[in-house]
């Protein structure tokens, strides 16, 4: 049975270096790093098959707009009979600092629109995440800030960070439990 570890963001080029496409961003710099051996477009999503340590990976990218990630999610998760706790979502948090990244293992959605969606079609909110810091959107409407686009040097920090603990994946894939891995890098 794989793994299953989940990029939120918006298609489209438009959407490329928003804050909401922190999630998409992250799961580039991991294929980077795993690489993978195929990929398709099915269940409303560009799927990549990894293979890690001898263990199925499928590092997903949702095409359904935040919004609806949920739809996508869920139909990956039941056509490969994946369970909640082989699989992370990996998404912004406009309440942590730039950069910043915390693991949770499950939680309300916290007003994240994808995450309520997730919640909604999997029926439950004890599920592996990830978040990546985008920072307090101050003066600016959060959808303003969530969908504005970031300079180079803030994607170059996401894009170290998620690179400086990218191991986490192979924790993961080899059935560390997220508490230990939660512990090492939060």
């Amino acid at each position: 049975m794989p793994k299953l570890i989940v990029g939120l963001g918006n298609p489209g080029s438009n959407y490329k270096s928003t804050r909401h496409n922190a999630g998409f961003i992250a799961i580039d710099v991991l294929l980077e790093k795993y690489g993978f051996q195929k990929s398709i477009e099915d269940f409303k999503s560009e799927i990549y098959f990894s293979n890690i340590k001898g263990e199925k990976v499928l590092f997903v990218k949702p095409q359904t707009f935040m919004n609806l990630s949920g739809e996508a999610i869920s139909g990956i998760m039941s056509y490969y009979k994946i369970k909640t706790e082989e699989f992370i979502v990996i998404y912004d948090d406009k309440d942590l600092d730039l950069s910043t990244i915390r693991f949770k293992t499950n939680g309300s959605s916290g007003g994240h629109n994808g995450i309520k969606n997730i919640i909604s079609h999997l029926k439950t909110e004890n599920f592996n995440r990830l978040k990546i810091g985008i920072g307090a959107p101050g003066q600016y409407k959060i959808v303003d800030w969530v969908l504005s686009k970031m300079n180079n040097e803030e994607l170059n920090l996401i894009k170290s960070k998620i690179s400086d603990i990218s191991n986490f994946v192979e924790e993961f894939v080899l059935d560390k439990e997220l508490k230990k891995i939660m512990n090492k890098y939060n």
